[in-house]
């Protein structure tokens, strides 16, 4: 026992094992948490000075472990320590030193502070580390769980349902929208209440969009290798947390503050006409490799959990190229992410949901299987299916690139749409037979089987890539602050500098860069399909040069689409010398 651990004599009853999660029923809260192969569970509650009580769990029904304590609130901090085998070449590595998050968790009341102790084995044992357990305690280091009450005022608020072929989308980073931007009170900077910020909303609404396509906002983790680069994870493709809202995100994040927060962001964007759709990363998640740390499923039931080498157990299989990829041929997994895909949809409203990696979603054994059982469950789902479904119909593993091949009621980000369309703008030979399919709405991808043009997420630009700004400024990625030796990113950019690699004075040159711009701007909007536009595009956003800027926070000042007004016969117009004003040197 630690110095902050105390032995348990909390009240407590038997509980419910439905629903999974920490709920708030109004006199107290049921707690619930799947595992098949543990041998026991303790509930952990946690004091405002960080004293822990260890509660045991004794009942189990159906492999979901569930207990009741009439005495906890709201704003209750928890987690849960799971004891079990320590058998990694079986998939199992249970650790009950380590402080595990709950995969239902509605808030989290902070992010990872990275040490050894996070870890299940003992760091630095070798190319056998993993398989020796490791005892120190990683309670210090672990974020907490936090109960909430769900009560919110809605109002007549539902689901806009803005049909697909009045769609235009505005893909965004909640932080990078706003951060920088001198209209919007710094005390709201990068938040959820800085996207509905006056100045905020009047720039969405007159652009036009009917929807913005969030990047990331579940809980996530940046990662260790990162952070001691002097780096971060921006973009948040690492997520940990299905069912809540990211601590960083938020202006007021005291006991769960997140929550009613973004639910105030969506009713607010649903009064001013605008749709909320999600990017989602179900496919992996921020605990790697075997190598990688012990967060939550891997000490709560990993061999559930995680795809398993069937050569090895002790080995992940990876669709994802992040280490893992989550088990979806197991029920309780599969469960988890319909169950948070309802949760956003009725408990925060949101309107759909762009899946990261989707084909990874699909693979039944290591084919990926239209009619796997992920979209055999979405579409009999009477509410997720009513929501907007937009796959990233790719992943890295074998036959991953899927375009074109999705089920009905699904939209796609449309990868060939963004090639043709910049080669034939950079004036590459042969392009109008394609730009013919793509303008048209890609009738040689989407017409089988009755699906609509709008069947096609048209985008030149998204967040992974160029800006709209580099693709016509540089012929080569720059990602030399990334700190990969400029290895990182794609080598396939259909980009072209017009003469001057990057930044120039010459008024040629920048006057025909922007005219380009507005050649792929007019493109995407006159095409059939369903226009996407990439946050700050609008404007002359730039990343000098880089085209995998996940890892550039700049020191918490992201990219922002603060429009640069100028005075007289130059007003409206955007130069080079603007665009350091977008996003200025990172320093390193």
């Amino acid at each position: 026992m630690t110095s902050k651990e105390r032995p348990s004599s909390v009240r407590n009853r038997p509980g419910r094992p439905y629903p999974l999660g920490a709920i708030w029923d109004g006199s107290g809260v049921n707690f619930a948490l799947f595992s098949e192969n543990a041998t026991g569970v303790e509930l952990c509650l946690f004091d405002d000075n960080g004293q822990e009580t260890r509660v045991p769990i004794v009942e189990n029904s159906d492999h979901v472990w569930h207990i009741y304590l009439p005495d906890a609130r709201p704003g209750t901090r928890y987690g849960y320590r799971v004891h079990g085998p320590w058998e990694p070449a079986n998939g199992h590595r249970f650790n009950p030193a380590k402080l595990l998050l709950d995969p239902y968790a509605r808030a989290i009341d902070g992010t990872i502070t990275w040490g050894d102790s996070l870890f299940a084995y003992e760091v630095g044992g070798g190319e056998d580390a993993d398989l020796k357990i490791d005892g120190h305690d990683s309670a210090e280091h672990m974020p907490k769980a936090i109960v909430v009450d769900t009560a919110f005022t809605w109002g007549g608020d539902r689901p806009l349902r803005t049909p697909w072929n009045e769609t235009v989308i505005y893909e965004a980073h909640v932080k990078g929208f706003t951060q920088r931007h001198p209209e919007v009170s710094e005390e709201l900077r990068g938040t959820y209440a800085g996207l509905i910020a006056p100045a905020a909303l009047e720039h969405l609404k007159a652009l036009g969009v009917t929807a913005v396509e969030l990047m990331p906002v579940h809980q996530f983790v940046s990662d260790r290798y990162l952070k001691e680069k002097g780096l971060s994870n921006y973009w948040g493709y690492n997520s940990i947390g299905f069912f809540a809202p990211d601590f960083r995100y938020a202006s007021a994040n005291g006991q769960g503050g997140q929550v009613n927060e973004f639910k105030t962001m969506v009713k607010t964007l649903h009064e001013n006409g605008i749709e909320v759709i999600l990017d989602v990363v179900y496919n992996h998640t921020a605990e790697g490799n075997q190598l990688g740390p012990t967060f939550c499923f891997r000490g709560i039931d990993n061999a559930a959990y995680y795809r398993l080498s069937p050569e090895s157990r002790r080995h992940y299989m990876d669709f994802t190229g992040c280490g893992n990829t989550l088990n979806m041929t197991n029920p309780r997994t599969l469960q988890l992410i319909m169950d948070s895909l309802r949760y956003w949809i009725q408990e925060m409203h949101v309107d759909g949901f762009r899946f990261d990696l989707a084909s990874a979603l699909a693979r039944e054994l290591n084919d990926v299987d239209r009619l796997g059982s992920f979209f055999d469950i979405i579409h009999q789902d009477p509410v997720i299916s009513q929501a907007k479904l937009i796959a990233e119909p790719w992943d890295l593993g074998e036959g991953g690139y899927q375009v074109g091949n999705f089920p009905n009621q699904w939209a796609e980000w449309n990868g060939m749409y963004r090639d043709a369309v910049r080669a034939y703008w950079k004036g590459d030979e042969s392009q109008a037979g394609a730009m013919g399919h793509r303008l048209t709405g890609s009738s040689d991808l989407y017409g089988r089987g009755g699906r609509r043009p709008y069947a096609s997420i048209n985008f030149v630009i998204a967040h992974d890539g160029f800006t709209l700004n580099d693709l016509v400024s540089y012929n080569e990625k720059h990602n030399e602050a990334n700190g990969e030796d400029n290895h990182d990113g794609s080598d396939h950019n259909i980009s072209w500098n017009h003469g001057v690699e990057g930044p120039t004075h010459d008024v040629k040159i920048t006057a025909l860069r922007e005219r380009q711009k507005r050649n792929f701007l007019a493109t995407l909007v006159l095409s059939q399909g369903v226009p996407m536009i990439c946050s700050g595009d609008e404007i002359g956003r730039t990343q000098k040069g880089n085209n995998n800027a996940y890892c550039q926070d700049l020191g918490g000042e992201g990219p922002h689409v603060v429009p640069v007004r100028r005075q007289g016969d130059d007003a409206g117009r955007l130069d080079q010398s603007d665009h350091a004003l977008l996003w200025p040197a990172s320093g390193r």
